[in-house]
């Protein structure tokens, strides 16, 4: 059984959020290959303390006493407004926000004092070799964790980040790395044994309706809230992206934790652009001897591994089994 720290920014439930961050902790919290451990939050896919709220929400629903800590609510250094005007609105400007009529809203919670920084500091490094990190969010949270904490590169198992972008028409960055890309460079460039789950591998997972009906049947807690909060994002991604459902990339990264099966992998030296400019935030990969390395300076980025693709009928079916329970 892996103990795992989930540090995330969900939005299940919440008008216009996307909601794989709630499927990777249902994911996480269904399967007995897993002991989750903490709960943290960082600003991203929703401000913290909607994040917050919306995890509180779900673990109260299933009668369960896991520690929740909230974090960063903003970046490093990257300016919020942009973002937040982006992620909070993109539904009102698409007239789509009554996708969401009915659906129950999180109730609002006081968080402890404590910082998940420090929460996840603590508890890495008072267990040595035995705590994993799956961030699905912007890297804030773990970027001042390493700050504060710098044995925490040393004594985490591994840290496995569902961020980044390589190679995708239309994309040169992602939500997660372009949201703070300074967090992600320094966790990248860390030291720390890291899985990385881009966009790229993550883009090849869909999770539809017929599979949505599959999982309610279950009937269960987990099964309920999943169909409750995912049906809207799952018709907004359709209408938006013309997809024939939605992409579930969260759940790529804790589905890799319980078998390996899932995907398959490589290594390469990443890193991350943190210069103004258009490819600000975006993510490159390389592997040495580079054929060509005219001015390129010496080489930067962590060693790294990447999912390259992945088996996303052994995905769903995961989820379904897990979810059952």
């Amino acid at each position: 059984m892996k103990r795992v720290i989930i540090d995330c920014d969900p939005g299940n439930g919440i008008i216009g959020a996307n909601v794989d961050d709630g499927l990777a902790l249902a994911l996480a919290i269904g399967s007995p290959a897993i002991s989750l451990e903490l709960v943290t939050i960082v600003t991203g896919n929703t401000p913290c303390e909607t994040g917050y709220n919306v995890v509180k929400d779900l673990l109260n629903r299933l009668d369960l006493d896991i520690p929740v800590r909230k974090g960063a609510t903003r970046a490093l250094f990257e300016p919020p407004e942009p973002w937040r005007e982006a992620l909070d609105n993109r539904v009102w400007h698409s007239q789509l926000d009554h996708l969401w009529q009915g659906v129950r809203q999180p109730r609002a919670y006081q968080a402890p004092d404590e910082e998940a920084a420090d929460a996840i500091g603590q508890l890495i490094c008072a267990n040595p070799g035995k705590i994993t990190l799956v961030a699905i969010g912007p890297l804030t949270n773990v970027a001042l964790a390493l700050e504060r904490y710098p044995q925490m590169a040393e004594a985490v198992q591994e840290i496995a980040i569902m961020g980044g972008v390589f190679a995708l028409d239309n994309f040169i960055k992602d939500t997660n790395f372009g949201l703070d890309p300074e967090a992600a460079q320094r966790v990248l460039n860390s030291g720390a044994c890291i899985t990385l789950v881009p966009m790229d591998v993550t883009t090849q997972t869909m999770l539809t309706h017929q599979d949505l009906q599959r999982i309610e049947a279950a009937d269960t807690p987990l099964a309920k809230f999943v169909g409750e909060t995912l049906r809207p994002w799952l018709d907004y991604s359709m209408q938006v992206r013309r997809l024939p459902g939605c992409w579930i990339h969260d759940v790529l990264v804790v589905a890799w934790l319980i078998n390996q099966q899932v995907a398959t992998a490589a290594d390469y030296y990443v890193d991350v652009e943190v210069r103004p400019g258009m490819t600000r935030g975006k993510s490159w990969r390389y592997r040495l001897p580079l054929r060509i390395d005219i001015a390129a300076g010496e080489p930067s980025g962590g060693l790294v591994h990447v999912l390259q693709t992945v088996d996303n009928a052994r995905l769903l079916a995961m989820l379904e089994q897990a979810l059952a329970r």
